[in-house]
């Protein structure tokens, strides 16, 4: 269900690396967040606050009721250092005549900016049997996000900028809120998201971000041209009829956190590679 660009997984209980490398001690800086204590959304308890090295008992919390399904996981060297960290976690959940299926997937930064999640997405899906109504959906998510930012194209938009959830004036009661689910985004509110400049509606990074592949390189460029500090997306598929649901997609991306990070761990790696190589001599003097 996700494409998870060049990261490889592998099992978490068989990972194993060569001593490689060299010792390095690395000073960890704490990112910046679009988010604080107060306000800290998270998907199945997963935030842009969660360490990859702490991330895996939350997914195996969640996976308890899963007989099973085991989470995986992603890791690579802090450039030519024996220091190991987790780039990315996920677990996949296959179909069954009774479960379409279900995944989630958190990437996060390197240790040197504290190894921060800052890309979460999950993917639930649900049975022919078992298809929550669209209203139910809508009321579950506004319980747990509060009142969103803007609702249409089959989405709930929670954009974040300034510490606040954005808003553009729209109102939703539970009737009007599942009209607008149904309906193209409202224009108003999708020029309302945009720059001065008309520009970097977050909407459109949203749906660019999706697409590319998770790596802070990738997505830095996305993220600056962001006309919000982070977002929270929930999409919502109909199903055997139109007022029912089959599938829910939730996403959480703190660009905020995806800008600070992608320059510390530039830096440091840049710095430990100079390190390295004043560490390793090119070549012998000359006999004189």
């Amino acid at each position: 269900m996700f494409r998870c660009g060049l990261i490889a997984f592998v099992a978490l209980s068989s990972v194993t690396f060569p001593a490689t490398g060299w010792a390095y001690e690395i000073k960890p800086k704490v990112p910046e967040t679009a988010f604080s204590p107060k306000l800290q959304p998270d998907i199945v308890g997963l935030s842009s606050n969660t360490e990859g090295s702490k991330a895996s008992p939350l997914f195996e919390a969640y996976l308890k009721d899963l007989p099973g399904v085991k989470p995986e996981t992603a890791q690579q060297k802090f450039g030519g250092t024996n220091v190991t960290y987790i780039t990315a976690m996920k677990f996949t959940l296959a179909p069954t005549s009774t479960h379409p299926g279900e995944s989630m997937l958190a990437v996060f930064s390197s240790p040197a900016s504290a190894n921060r999640a800052y890309y979460i997405s999950r993917v639930l899906g649900f049975s022919a049997e078992k298809q929550p109504s669209k209203a139910e959906m809508i009321e579950r998510v506004t319980a747990k996000y509060g009142q969103p930012t803007a609702i249409g194209d089959g989405r709930m938009y929670y954009f974040y900028k300034a510490g606040k959830v954005m808003s553009v004036k729209q109102k939703y009661t539970p009737a009007s809120a599942l009209e607008a689910l149904n309906a193209p985004l409202n224009p108003k509110a999708a020029v309302a998201l945009n720059d001065a400049n008309g520009r970097g509606s977050c909407v459109a990074e949203l749906k660019r971000a999706q697409a590319l592949e998770k790596t802070l390189d990738k997505l830095v460029t996305e993220a600056k041209a962001a006309n919000c500090d982070a977002l929270v997306s929930v999409e919502i598929f109909p199903g055997i009829t139109p007022d029912r649901v089959s599938k829910a997609e939730f996403t959480l991306i703190d660009f905020k956190q995806i800008i600070s990070a992608a320059k510390i761990d530039a830096d440091a790696f840049a710095a430990e590679k100079n390190e390295a190589l004043n560490k390793t001599p090119l070549g012998n003097a000359p006999k004189l």
